[in-house]
């Protein structure tokens, strides 16, 4: 009994300070969550991570969705960003080659990519993050503005109806042979890909319905009640 005395009195002095109180071990953090950017009063962006970088959620409270875009080390989009569309959702990084869309009011996303054709200076196919100037999401349609004055957009919210399965397809000619585009390889759907309406001219796509009678111009954004930047406090969490 002595002895069992004598090894507890050990291990309780093994576990205490000089002072004789127990060191105590602080919890960690919790993640920090906040809202980066507000669409309107029932559609809101959350960023789950510390300084800025973290999982990215989109939720509709009015329709019940929460769903991840699929950005596990997203960062805020900082230049100007006006999105009144519903069903089609774009969401652009920090990075202007990483983005994501919805095409059914956030419940499900998918990758963008831009149209493979030289539309920069440089011989690149999109613009640069310095080069942005604005992203706005609207009729369904994404528009990307460059401070070189060029847009680059998505196609109008429709598949052709040509490509859909069983359909007819869509014939043109190229060098003065025949060639034709199949419902079997219709190509993307519409709002998968971005492209420089001056540039559509190399692009098959441009036989496409969707692809044809494009706005020139950004349209106007009226009344909008959402934010027009993300917002982030990089000391979330540490307050």
């Amino acid at each position: 009994m002595k002895g069992k005395c004598l090894l507890t009195m050990l291990i309780l002095l093994q576990l205490t300070g000089c002072d004789g109180a127990f060191d105590t071990v602080q919890p960690p953090l919790p993640t920090p969550v906040q809202v980066v950017y507000r669409f309107d009063d029932h559609r809101y962006l959350e960023l789950k991570g510390w300084d800025c970088e973290g999982e990215l959620w989109y939720t509709d409270t009015k329709r019940g969705i929460h769903s991840q875009p699929g950005l596990q080390f997203y960062r805020i989009f900082t230049k100007k960003y006006l999105h009144p569309s519903e069903r089609y959702i774009a969401i652009m990084s920090w990075d202007s080659q990483g983005f994501r869309v919805s095409k059914d009011y956030g419940q499900t996303w998918e990758s963008v990519e831009y149209a493979p054709t030289t539309s920069e200076d440089d011989g690149t196919s999109s613009p640069t993050r310095e080069d942005i100037v604005s992203f706005t999401v609207v009729n369904d349609q994404g528009f990307l503005l460059t401070k070189q004055g060029r847009i680059y957009m998505s196609s109008k919210p429709f598949d052709d109806p040509r490509l859909a399965p069983g359909g007819p397809g869509i014939t043109y000619e190229l060098d003065g042979e025949k060639q034709e585009i199949t419902p079997q390889f219709p190509g993307l759907a519409w709002g998968l890909d971005y492209f420089n309406p001056q540039t559509l001219i190399h692009l098959v796509d441009r036989h496409k319905a969707n692809y044809q009678n494009l706005p020139e111009k950004i349209p106007e954004v009226k009344n909008y009640t959402g934010w027009d930047h993300m917002r982030c406090d990089m000391d979330a969490g540490r307050k």
